[in-house]
């Protein structure tokens, strides 16, 4: 689990990080960061799994993988960033290092 300080939570927080942040996308994820520049805020993630991705147990799948691996990664942001991590329909059936590749090479280019 995330940290209740480190989650996104409110919808107008994945707005601003999808329309205003920038974007890296990969064949499993695409990742959107947003960061706001002043703030004291500890950064906060979120996810967004379609139905495109597949059923309820296939998306919260996609989820619970997901989660540990940005938990790990939260200490790489900026503070007061916002950081939402779409999984693409290819992610169902990625294993765990697959997406953490992508997850890190996303992060990478868009934390330059």
């Amino acid at each position: 689990m995330l940290a209740s300080r480190n989650r996104i939570r409110r919808s107008d927080d994945f707005t601003v990080a999808v329309r205003r942040g920038r974007r890296a996308g990969r064949s499993h994820l695409v990742v959107h960061l947003a960061v706001a520049e002043g703030s004291p805020d500890a950064p906060r993630a979120g996810f967004v799994v379609s139905k495109a991705v597949g059923g309820a147990v296939v998306r919260n799948t996609v989820t619970r993988r997901l989660r540990p691996l940005v938990r790990e990664r939260l200490d790489r942001l900026p503070v007061g960033s916002l950081l939402v991590v779409r999984a693409l329909p290819a992610a169902a059936g990625a294993s765990s290092a697959a997406l953490s590749t992508d997850l890190d090479a996303a992060l990478d280019r868009l934390l330059r």
